[in-house]
């Protein structure tokens, strides 16, 4: 399939679809004269960098996170970065919600002072 049937079939623009390619983080396809040639497994990856970026992974995490082996991505290695990113996440929802707590116990302090009555 042609760039543009991508484009459609992702939701991607067809700027970006070329962008991803400069960066990397698509291989290069091959070519039918001028017309790039894309298969089902190029909608697979876009789709999954469409997903990540709209999560805020940057390009530079998105390059650490594909990894070609002979020119197919190492999914298993993509599943082990996804897995440690949620992990860091939820460490950082554990900090939040320690610190929510905390900033609601000050505000109960706040509301028990007796100036406030």
């Amino acid at each position: 399939m042609y760039i543009g049937e991508v484009a459609d079939k992702t939701g991607l623009s067809i700027k970006a679809i070329r962008l991803y390619e400069e960066k990397g983080l698509i291989p290069v396809p091959s070519r039918v004269g001028r017309y790039r040639v894309y298969n089902e497994s190029y909608v697979d990856i876009l789709t999954l960098i469409k997903e990540a970026k709209a999560l805020g992974f940057t390009l530079n995490q998105l390059n650490s996170m594909l990894v070609y082996e002979q020119g197919q991505v190492n999914w298993q290695k993509v599943q082990g970065y996804l897995m440690e990113h949620k992990n860091r996440l939820l460490e950082q929802q554990a900090i939040l919600a320690a610190q929510l707590s905390q900033i609601d116990a000050c505000i109960q302090g706040i509301d028990s002072c007796p100036e406030l009555t």
